[in-house]
């Protein structure tokens, strides 16, 4: 009986929400389980200026890169600033428009997000996750940095790109 009992209050542990636990997580906890995450997913990896030129400048880390992404037949993408910028980068998004464009690949304006990014493996993340790279994305320094603009598929980049064959 002791087991079945101790059993239950196992199976109600581990079934309380992702959300519960991002509630109660310290805003310290938070942002250090976002930079973890950011880390992990290495966001630095392409939305940093220099990174594709074997140059990172970590001095402006996560702020967008000058070197895009030519998918055939989409255009090329260059990755955006990930800073809480206001002109050129995330400040004007709510933590819940960036959860949104890391899981679901939809932007604020309703655009979609460039296949490069892989919000469709991103999509598992749990809400306490989510949360946690979104609040340390609004954390960070902004950092005034404006990418290319994109260009679509029968026009010249202007900019440097790496073309790649993305399943549609």
């Amino acid at each position: 009986m002791r087991q079945a009992i101790f059993g239950a209050f196992i199976l109600v542990g581990l079934s309380v929400p992702n959300s519960l636990t991002a509630q109660t997580a310290s805003p310290q906890e938070k942002l250090r389980r976002g930079e973890y995450l950011a880390n992990i997913m290495d966001c630095a990896g392409c939305h940093t200026p220099g990174i594709f030129l074997g140059k990172p400048d970590m001095e402006r880390r996560l702020a967008g890169s000058e070197v895009g992404f030519q998918i055939p037949g989409l255009g090329t993408f260059f990755p955006p600033n990930l800073t809480p910028d206001r002109e050129t980068g995330l400040g004007a998004w709510s933590e819940a428009d960036i959860v949104k464009a890391v899981r679901q690949g939809a932007r604020p304006d309703g655009r979609t997000l460039a296949p490069a990014m892989p919000y469709m493996s991103y999509g598992k993340l749990n809400d306490a996750d989510a949360l946690a790279l979104a609040a340390y994305l609004k954390s960070l320094k902004p950092i005034a940095n404006r990418v290319p603009a994109i260009v679509g598929p029968n026009e010249k980049a202007t900019a440097p790109y790496l073309s790649v064959n993305m399943p549609r």
